[in-house]
């Protein structure tokens, strides 16, 4: 398979490496930059190919597609309460059935159910698919619509739907099967086998998908490659494809009375903390620990050692990101004035996408609702998730922190293990990738490419658990997930340069097309 074409930037080499205030942990030698090169994706060969029937499917079943996506989002499926988990199992399942999936289950694991399906179309490729059929937990009363009525409302990026799952991810799935269904009834059959594994608890950091691909880890291996549908444009349409994401390690951290001091079976008079110690301040005094004065460096000895430095191929898509990356958008965005230290551009992006983190999700300890209540707590607990880079693994990033806060005289303080995988990466080479990269093309979407997300998915079972190459994109733009008025676009207004629901699904069709006219995969 050719590699992408570069380009030089004008910059010296030299002048690439992160400076020693921005790069913090990782500013040694390992992390220099060696090459000025760009990887320039519209040399890419977009896809020639065209499926006018297909599209005309799809256009005319425009509302059936759309009562599609709505009904999936008007099952609840929140994991973290187990709120319609198994409902909406069984509704993926008869989904499955309904499109043609010869073999369709509710598989049981420890926790929450997965799904799985396969379609036989006697194709020489075969495509991996992904899904979570999962969502995260809803305030109602945050919500401009109801977070499970999946209304469509005018906004100023057109008509969008607003519901919890809409663009995370029960949209983009449901409008990939939507495209599915829509090959099939012009065609007969699919252009790829799809083997479909999907989980219930991606949003509790999927802590039984190992079982699910342990049942079908023989057949997963000979696939093809794994695909993830993705909303991936922005606000103005510019598309963005990721090659794989961080780990993570999610952990709680908590601190009860006992032999060091403090109550130790229950609250008591906060005027006893002239003589008790408190197990509330002794937790911030640990956390405190793991980080520095302003937080934003990793105390933790050995921390950042296995992070693994940009390849060459990454660097040259670092270079690439860097012409397009908008500091000040993303800041508007996201509601903040400034990144950490002031760093912009490249330093910014190899922060975000290199550097282990250490964030407190929640603290709670003791009396907090309204009025007063002066006690002594008996017990306070954080919630802390680390993001961790290639290289670092999750059980030696936690065998870390156990083992500097007993150092620190933290021997007290107790780590439950929540979750934890490691990070995933895949080669921008791979043909599947190719095959995406060339959909974008087609339709004047070059993606900008990123080594990785700086979220978190359990994508290793693919890349290094199966040795898949994986793909998550397509087209379409939402935002909101973990948020109030979370949506997804359906009908752009005029002139934006977003994909309304048919345009994402004409994609999806495409990429399977792509992928099975691609060279075999070596």
């Amino acid at each position: 398979m050719k590699k992408l074409p570069t380009r030089f930037g004008l910059a010296a080499v030299a002048t690439l490496c992160l400076s020693a205030s921005a790069a913090g942990q990782l500013s040694d030698e390992r992390f220099r930059f060696t090459t000025a090169e760009k990887l320039d994706a519209t040399q890419t060969s977009a896809y020639a190919g065209s499926h006018d029937a297909i599209y005309a499917y799809v256009d005319e079943h425009f509302e059936q597609h759309l009562a599609n996506l709505q009904r999936w989002l008007r099952q609840p499926s929140v994991s973290a309460q187990n709120d319609g988990i198994h409902e909406m199992a069984e509704m993926l399942r008869g989904d499955l059935e309904e499109l043609g999936f010869e073999e369709t289950a509710v598989v049981p694991t420890d926790g929450h159910p997965g799904v799985w399906g396969y379609y036989d179309a006697g194709a020489e490729r075969t495509l991996m698919v992904y899904m979570m059929y999962d969502v995260q937990p809803v305030n109602p009363e945050d919500w401009e619509s109801h977070p499970f009525q999946a209304n469509v409302i005018e906004s100023d990026l057109g008509e969008i739907l607003m519901a919890r799952g809409a663009t995370n991810q029960k949209g983009p799935e449901r409008a990939f099967l939507n495209a599915i269904e829509s090959i099939i009834a012009v065609e007969g059959t699919l252009p790829v086998n799809l083997m479909v594994l999907a989980e219930g608890e991606e949003e509790l950091g999927s802590p039984h998908y190992g079982q699910l691909v342990e049942q079908f880890a023989d057949r997963l291996r000979t696939a093809d490659g794994a695909f993830f549908p993705f909303n991936s444009q922005d606000p103005a349409g510019n598309a963005a494809l990721s090659l794989g994401v961080k780990g993570i390690l999610y952990i709680e951290i908590e601190s009860t009375g006992g032999d060091w001091g403090g109550p130790r079976q229950a609250e008591i008079h906060g005027s006893y903390k002239a003589i008790v110690d408190s197990p509330a301040l002794r937790l911030v005094q640990a956390l405190s620990s793991l980080v520095s004065k302003d937080g934003n460096t990793i105390l933790v000895p050995g921390y950042y050692d296995a992070v693994r430095p940009p390849t060459d191929e990454e660097q040259r898509l670092i270079n690439a990101m860097a012409d397009t990356w908008n500091d000040e958008g993303q800041q508007a965005s996201l509601g903040v004035r400034q990144w950490i230290d002031g760093v912009t551009g490249r330093d910014a992006i190899m922060r975000y996408l290199y550097h282990p983190t250490l964030n407190i999700d929640g603290m709670w300890s003791g009396y907090t609702d309204e009025g007063v209540k002066t006690i002594l707590p008996h017990r306070a607990t954080a919630k802390v998730d680390s993001r961790l880079p290639y290289g670092l693994d999750p059980d030696s990033a936690l065998a870390m922190i156990r083992r500097h806060l007993d150092s620190e005289g933290f021997s007290d303080i107790t780590i439950r293990k929540l979750a934890g995988y490691p990070a995933a990466q895949t080669s921008v080479d791979a043909p599947l990738v190719q095959a995406a990269i060339g959909v974008f093309n087609k339709y004047g979407q070059t993606p900008e490419i990123s080594p990785r997300l700086a979220g978190s998915a359990p994508f290793y079972q693919f890349t290094e658990r199966l040795g898949l190459p994986l793909v998550f994109g397509g087209f379409g733009h939402g935002s909101g997930a973990h948020a109030p008025n979370e949506y997804m676009v359906i009908t752009p207004k005029e002139g934006s340069g977003i994909s309304g629901l048919r345009e994402i699904e004409r994609a999806y069709v495409d990429l399977l097309f792509a992928l099975a006219s691609q060279h075999p995969i070596t």
